[in-house]
């Protein structure tokens, strides 16, 4: 996985890492959906978002948490239907290396 871009924070402001990391424990964490699931959405707004590097790194995340190769598409397929077909691009750069 890529280095984490927030971990100059550790020496900046660990306060303002512990409430990022804090946050993101509490957003993925399982409830009425489950943590999978979670992380997909993140990962279609990421892509909507054009940031290639935090589609890969929750793409990884995702496969870690169970997903399969063929949801993590057909996220990619939502996306691009709500979004456009820029979130195919950016995912293509970001999944080169994962799937």
């Amino acid at each position: 996985m890529a280095e984490n871009p927030l971990q100059i924070f550790e020496k900046l402001d660990p306060n303002l890492l512990k409430l990022v990391n804090d946050t993101r424990t509490f957003a993925f964490s399982d409830g009425a959906l489950p943590r999978k699931f979670k992380i997909l959405v993140a990962m279609a707004l990421d892509a909507s978002q054009g940031t290639v590097e935090g589609v890969k790194a929750l793409a990884q995340l995702a496969l870690s948490a169970g997903a399969t190769k063929e949801e993590i598409m057909e996220v990619v397929m939502v996306a691009q239907y709500i979004c456009g077909v820029g979130c195919v691009y950016v995912s293509a750069r970001a999944l080169k290396d994962v799937l």
